[in-house]
C-alpha cells in the first residue's frame, strides 16, 4: 500500500524586503524530499545548483559535503545500504554531474535506491542549442542512461513535487536503484507561488510473485533429492534473511552466498557453505543439485565461478530485475523481490520431505572440509591470519565496507559479517568505494540510533556506537583520500584500514600469472599516517607479516572502538597479500 508521510510546518524563510518570505524552485525540491522522509543530503555545491543549496538552509535537512562528486555518490550509496531508504544526492551541472557517474554505476548495479537531483543550464540552453553556457552539455541526462533507472528533466515549478515523489517511489520499486531528476538553474532560482509541500506518497505498491510460478517452484523444491541454494545480494536488500533460513531448513539444502549476499545466511549454520562461490567444491555441489534455487542474484561472473557453473538439474531463478532471469542458464524465472518470493515458498511448502533426500548438512560439511583442505595445500597462512586478525578486531554489530582490493576478494568468500553486515563495491567494481560509503553508512547508523544531525555538529555519540570500518588498498585509497576532510568536518567515526602493498596488488598478480611480469602496477604513494595526521586524524602504522603483528592489528582495530575515541581513525598495514587458487 502507498504511504503518506506528513511533516510539521517548515521553518519560515528568512524575510527579505518588507517581511516578504521568498521561496524558490529549490525549496520545492527540498520540501518534497523532507515530506518523503529524507533527513540527510549528499553532494557538493555548484553554480547552477545554488538554488538547491539556498533552500537547504531553510530546511531541517543535514547536508554532508563531500570533496569529489563520485565520493558523494558512494557516500549516498553507503547511507542507503545501512538506512534502507533512498539517499538524496545533489549534483551540479556538467563536470559535477559527470564525475558522479561511476558511483551511480555501483548503486545501479547493486540495486541501491537513490534520488539524484542534478542542476541543468537555464531552460533556454536545453534542446541542443549551443549557446556557450558554462557546463553546458547537449543532453546531460543521456549521460546517466546506463547508471540510473530513469532520467527526467523538469522545466516548471508545478512538476517538481511530482517528479521528486515519483523518483522516490521508482527508486524503491523493485528492482531498486538510483533515479535521475534534473532541474534547470533558472527554475531552481525563480520565486515560486506553490504552497510549501508537506505530504508525499513514499512507498510503492508491493508486488508478489505470480501464484502459478510459486506452485511450480515449490513442486520442484519439494520433490528435490539434492537441492541447493545460491543467495545473492537481493536477499539482504529485501530483508529476506529469515525467510531464506526457514526455506533452507525446510529443504535441508546447502546454502552459499554470493559476494553481494555475504552474511545473508548464518556462516555457522550446518547448512552454510559461507560465501565460497569461487571454490570448485562449491561449484561442483551446485552443478550436481537436482534442483538449484538462485535467489536475488544474476548468477553472474563471480557467483558462477567465472561462468564455469553448469547446472545439471532444474534451475529456479528469482530476481527483482527481470533482465537477469535466464540470462546465463535456462530456468523457471520468477521476477520478484527475494523476500516476497521466499515468504511465498515457505508458506506453500509441504511439511514432509520426500524419501531419499540427501542430508544437506552432510553435503555442506563435505564442501567446507574440501575448502579448508584446498587452502591448507597453498601457502596462505599469512592471508588467513590477516583476515582472522581483522575479524577479531571488529565488534560483531559493526558494518564493514570493502574496496576492490585483495583483502576484499578474500572477504567476499571468507568474511563472516555477523550482525553488522558486509558491503563491497563489487557490483560495478570501481575503485574508491569503501571509505566514502563508510562515511554515509556511519551517518545512517547515527540517525537510526536517534542522533539529530546538523552541519555544525554531527552529533555522533562518543564511544564508537556509530563507528564503521572501511578496508582499502593503497591504490584505491587515493581515489577517496580527499574525504578525510569530509570525515573531519562532520566528525564521522570511521576506522579506515589501508593495506599498503605499493601498487595495484590484484592487477600485479593477474599480470604476473598471465604474462610472467607486471607492467605499470607499482605506485608512488604518500606517507598515509603523516597525511592523515595533517588533517588532524589520529593514525598509526602496524607491521604485519612473517607470523608477527596479527595481535597488534587486532588491538589497533579494537582501540578505535574504545570510549574515549571519536571521529575518523586511520590504520595503515604494509604487507603483501596473495589470492587463493580458485580451483
Amino acid at each position: 500500500m502507498s504511504e503518506q508521510i506528513r511533516h510539521p510546518e517548515p521553518e519560515a524563510v528568512a524575510p527579505t524586503g518588507e517581511g516578504e518570505k521568498i521561496r524558490n524552485g529549490g525549496d520545492l525540491v527540498v520540501e518534497t524530499l523532507e515530506a518523503l522522509g529524507t533527513t540527510t543530503v549528499f553532494g557538493i555545491p555548484g553554480q547552477h545548483a545554488l538554488g538547491l543549496f539556498d533552500a537547504l538552509r531553510r530546511s531541517g535537512l543535514h547536508f554532508m559535503s563531500s570533496r569529489v562528486e563520485n565520493n558523494a555518490a558512494f557516500a549516498a550509496d553507503g547511507y542507503s545500504r545501512v538506512s534502507g531508504k533512498p539517499a538524496a544526492l545533489f549534483l551540479s551541472t556538467g563536470p559535477g554531474a559527470l564525475t558522479a557517474l561511476p558511483g551511480l554505476q555501483e548503486a545501479y548495479a547493486t540495486s541501491v535506491p537513490m534520488v539524484v537531483v542534478a542542476s541543468q543550464v537555464p531552460v533556454s540552453g536545453l534542446g541542443g542549442a549551443r549557446r556557450g553556457m558554462l557546463h553546458q552539455l547537449d543532453e546531460q541526462r543521456r549521460a546517466a542512461i546506463d547508471v540510473t533507472k530513469s532520467q527526467r528533466t523538469v522545466t516548471h515549478h508545478a512538476a517538481i513535487p511530482t517528479a521528486i515523489e515519483s523518483a522516490w517511489v521508482e527508486a524503491m520499486t523493485y528492482p531498486r536503484g538510483p533515479v535521475w531528476v534534473e532541474v534547470p538553474q533558472d527554475v531552481l532560482l525563480a520565486k515560486t507561488e506553490i504552497p510549501p509541500i508537506r505530504t508525499a506518497v513514499s512507498a510503492p505498491t508491493p508486488e508478489g510473485p505470480r501464484p502459478e510460478l510459486v506452485w511450480a517452484a515449490v513442486k520442484l523444491l519439494a520433490g528435490a533429492k539434492r537441492p541447493a541454494i545460491v543467495a545473492g545480494g537481493g536477499v539482504r536488500r529485501a530483508g529476506a534473511e529469515r525467510a531464506l533460513l526457514a526455506l533452507a531448513e525446510k529443504l535441508d539444502a546447502p546454502v552459499v552466498c554470493s559476494p553481494g549476499g555475504n552474511s545473508g545466511f548464518p556462516v555457522d549454520h550446518p547448512l552454510s557453505m559461507g560465501s565460497w562461490v569461487e571454490d570448485r567444491a562449491v561449484t561442483d555441489l551446485l552443478a550436481d543439485a537436482d534442483v538449484l534455487l538462485a535467489v536475488g542474484t544474476s548468477l553472474g561472473e563471480v557467483t558462477s565461478n567465472y561462468f564455469t557453473l553448469k547446472p545439471a538439474g532444474k534451475l529456479i531463478h528469482v530476481d527483482a530485475e527481470p533482465r537477469v532471469l535466464e540470462s546465463n542458464h535456462p530456468a523457471l524465472g520468477i521476477a520478484c523481490d527475494a523476500k516476497a518470493a521466499l515468504d511465498a515458498f515457505v508458506a506453500a511448502f509441504p511439511a514432509e520431505a520426500p524419501a531419499g533426500r540427501a542430508s544437506g548438512a552432510e553435503r555442506a560439511a563435505e564442501v567446507r572440509k574440501a575448502i579448508v583442505a584446498r587452502l591448507d595445500g597453498q601457502d596462505l597462512a599469512h592471508e588467513r591470519a590477516f583476515m582472522d586478525a581483522i575479524r577479531a578486531g571488529i565488534p560483531d554489530e559493526v558494518p564493514t565496507f570493502w574496496d576492490m582490493t585483495i583483502a576484499a576478494y578474500w572477504a567476499w568468500n571468507c568474511w563472516d559479517g555477523r550482525s553488522g553486515g558486509f558491503h563491497s563495491g563489487q557490483g560495478a567494481g570501481g575503485l574508491g568505494f569503501a571509505f566514502p560509503a563508510a562515511l554515509g553508512g556511519s551517518v545512517a547508523l547515527a540517525e537510526k540510533r536517534g542522533a539529530k544531525l546538523t552541519d555544525v555538529d554531527a552529533a555522533f555519540s562518543v564511544g564508537g556506537h556509530e563507528r564503521v570500518v572501511a578496508v582499502a588498498g593503497d591504490g584505491s585509497s587515493m581515489y577517496s583520500i580527499a574525504e578525510l576532510a569530509t570525515a573531519v568536518q562532520h566528525g564521522i567515526p570511521v576506522t579506515w584500514l589501508i593495506v599498503d602493498d605499493g601498487g595495484y596488488g590484484i592487477l600485479r598478480e593477474y599480470m604476473e600469472a598471465t604474462f610472467g611480469q607486471a607492467t605499470h602496477t607499482e605506485l608512488a604513494r604518500p606517507d598515509f599516517v603523516a597525511l592523515a595526521e595533517s588533517f588532524g586524524v589520529e593514525a598509526q602504522e602496524v607491521a604485519v607479516g612473517d607470523e608477527v603483528g596479527y595481535d597488534e592489528l587486532t588491538d589497533a582495530l579494537r582501540a578505535t572502538f574504545t570510549a574515549d575515541v571519536n571521529g575518523p581513525r586511520v590504520i595503515v598495514v604494509k604487507t603483501h597479500l596473495e589470492m587463493f587458487a580458485m580451483s
